[in-house]
């Protein structure tokens, strides 16, 4: 297994380093240090900055806790690129009609992962090879 160190920046005197709450476990857990909520969305900052290491990217994504909240991550996943250096912050979206629960300041609110990127050059062509699929999508592998 391959340890990625990532340095970490406290910006809020109550933040937690990110960390797996299991063995085994893909995402560190981020816990909520700020909330700010408004009609539409509550934004959960995190209360600290880190440095991915160039050629990785953090993904955060919602825990499996979101089900009982009624809320959903904005951009269903957030990108947090090498150079990025702010607040790690994740944005939910109220969903209309639910009254939401909300995490609170202490709470786990959403999940970090790391992983590699592979540097892509894009190749300019006229014609790709055929597969299987095809051209086939949203759901066309189900249909017969």
């Amino acid at each position: 297994m391959t340890e990625v160190k990532v340095k970490f920046k406290r910006l809020h005197p109550q933040a937690i380093v990110p960390k797996y709450a299991k063995k085994g476990d893909a995402g560190l857990d981020l816990t909520i240090t700020s909330i700010k909520d408004d009609v539409h969305q509550v934004t959960y900052g995190f209360g600290f900055s880190m440095e991915i290491p160039e050629g990785y990217v953090g993904l955060v994504f919602p825990r499996s806790s979101i089900k009982n909240t009624q809320l959903a991550l904005s951009n269903s996943v957030g990108v947090i690129d090498s150079g990025y250096r702010g607040e790690v912050m994740a944005v939910f979206n109220k969903l209309v009609g639910y009254p939401s629960k909300k995490y609170y300041v202490g709470d786990r609110g959403a999940q970090l992962i790391i992983i590699p990127i592979p540097k892509i050059e894009m190749i300019v062509v006229d014609e790709l090879s055929e597969t299987e699929r095809g051209t086939g999508g949203f759901g066309s592998t189900g249909n017969s």
